[in-house]
């Protein structure tokens, strides 16, 4: 965990006062720790890929089987049909007064940069109960008052985002093992150019906006491969 704080160098165009400000914690981990738990960049490699079928272990086709419309992975040994469907990301807006709570990624992708609580929701498990895990996870935190917020639609990485407004019960955190730190910010703090995806960055952008006249209504968005990333 002891890693350089030197700011990461940004990618290419190509692909959060009242409270006290010296809550930045370790909580426990280890370096084996961070590699079981970089789920989004094993996500992200795997990507749309098979070889061998799951069922059998005989190599699989890509062919559009009978009364469909899109490929799939085939077997032809076995005949199964394997459907891959999009990934659904759960995450939170974690609010002391008028504080947000980051966290500053451990792991790549975007190692080193800050991001709310978010992660791959799990078999088993709602999304509310998802985002609260993801907040346990990354920022040893723990939360109320939790209100669906914001849908953001991610067609090119086959994945749908979905952040919950809460309020923090305590401030009683610490960096898990997927972050380097956590800190709460007041809007004017936001590290703007130092956010790990635009996901975040949108989810903060209307968060703030509604605050204003304190209107939380629940938004859906859809952000593109061709929509750059904002440094500012």
């Amino acid at each position: 965990m002891h890693q350089s704080d030197e700011l990461p160098k940004p990618l290419s165009d190509n692909l959060m006062t009242s409270a006290p400000r010296h809550n930045l914690w370790i909580c426990s981990g280890d370096l084996p720790g961070l590699q079981r738990h970089a789920k989004i960049a094993t996500a992200l490699r795997n990507l749309s890929r098979m070889n061998f079928c799951s069922q059998c272990g005989n190599p699989v086709v890509q062919r559009i089987p009978e009364g469909d419309s899109r490929l799939r992975f085939v077997c032809e040994t076995c005949q199964t049909i394997h459907y891959q469907n999009p990934n659904i990301v759960a995450g939170a807006v974690p609010v002391w007064g008028t504080q947000v709570l980051l966290c500053r990624r451990a792991i790549e992708p975007r190692l080193g940069y800050w991001t709310l609580p978010a992660g791959f929701m799990e078999n088993g498990e709602t999304i509310e109960q998802a985002a609260r895990r993801e907040t346990v996870e990354e920022a040893c935190a723990t939360l109320r008052n939790m209100t669906l917020y914001m849908l953001v639609d991610v067609p090119h990485i086959s994945q749908v985002h979905v952040f919950y407004r809460a309020d923090l019960v305590s401030l009683d955190f610490a960096a898990g093992v997927e972050s380097l730190e956590v800190k709460l910010f007041e809007e004017d703090e936001i590290p703007w150019s130092e956010l790990a995806f635009q996901t975040v960055r949108r989810t903060l952008e209307c968060y703030f906006s509604d605050r204003i006249n304190q209107v939380y209504p629940v938004r859906s968005e859809a952000i593109s491969s061709s929509q750059p990333m904002k440094t500012s």
